[in-house]
């Protein structure tokens, strides 16, 4: 369950910086790489993303108890 946790977070960092990038720049990479935001490879990119931001935040208390993390 560790490498999807690790999965999950990298796919969330993508997202983030993303629309970091859209906020900024109005540029969206994921887009610039696929060809479009409609192309295929970009939409599963966002399902992608859409899908890590559900698993964590469904899974928030079983991540920081295989994590030993406490948020005290």
């Amino acid at each position: 369950m560790k490498l999807i946790d690790v999965i999950a977070a990298v796919l969330l960092v993508i997202g983030g910086l993303n629309w970091g990038l859209w906020g900024l720049f109005e540029i969206d990479f994921v887009a610039s790489i696929f060809g479009s935001n409609a192309a295929v490879g970009a939409r599963f990119i966002y399902i992608l993303v859409g899908a890590a931001a559900i698993y964590q935040a469904a899974n928030l208390k079983g991540i920081q108890a295989r994590w030993n993390v406490s948020m005290a």
